[in-house]
């Protein structure tokens, strides 16, 4: 497994792309006006399925564009709550408690913070905001297979998030979220797959908190 160190900065930026993805679907994927039959239900059924998502565990690989790979778990809870867990390979946190979304990185003891309320990335990690966003069907290859891309057209710099879904009558809505793409605004590439992924489990607001690494003459 591969250390942090060996992650390049573009790889941590994607790995929050990757984590906005996941925490905010329902805000982002909004419907495009005029869209085809086919097209809008599809869209409907996946927004309906990141919608039917109150909480959800999964294991995940994170894979970069140079073919590093990081694992952890992944902690979901609506709305705006997400940690992605790596294992020990890797002294990272990426973690957001419906406030603020966060960066740890306790190898060298330091924090990145984003103010969601302040920011676009408010939109993206709270649904209920009236935000809109762009979602549009890309080729799955698969009528078993929907994948919606999605971007802020107002905000390039943020990429573009590719959401793979398969069809699967026990997920929420019938759509299981197995995959995303990143891809950010330096074309730089992240693949995040999940696995083991169990709806509706008990998630305390406390898997949302961090331990801080920095000194406290340092913390804010």
């Amino acid at each position: 497994m591969a250390k942090l160190k060996n992650f390049s900065k573009t790889t941590l930026r994607a790995a929050i792309a990757g984590a906005l993805a996941v925490g905010a679907p329902a805000a982002l994927l909004t419907v495009p006006a005029a869209p085809v039959a086919a097209q809008s239900s599809q869209l409907d059924q996946a927004v309906a399925a990141l919608r039917g998502i109150s909480t959800m565990k999964a294991d995940f690989t994170q894979t970069d564009r140079k073919g590093q790979t990081l694992s952890g778990v992944l902690t979901l809870k609506r709305p705006g709550k997400i940690r992605f867990e790596y294992g020990k390979g890797a002294d990272m946190l990426v973690v957001s408690n419906g406030k603020s979304l966060y960066l740890v990185d306790y190898e060298v003891k330091q924090v990145q913070r984003w103010p969601i309320g302040s920011s676009p990335l408010g939109a993206l990690l709270d649904p209920s905001r009236d935000v809109k966003r762009y979602g549009k069907l890309v080729p799955a290859g698969s009528d078993n297979v929907v994948g919606v891309e999605v971007r802020d057209s107002k905000h390039p710099e943020y990429g573009v998030i590719t959401l793979i879904f398969v069809k699967n009558p026990s997920a929420p809505g019938g759509l299981q979220l197995t995959s995303w793409v990143a891809l950010d605004s330096q074309n730089g590439r992240t693949t995040v797959r999940l696995s083991n992924q169990r709806y509706g489990v008990a998630v305390a607001d406390s898997a949302f908190s961090f331990r801080d690494p920095r000194p406290s003459s340092r913390r804010r």
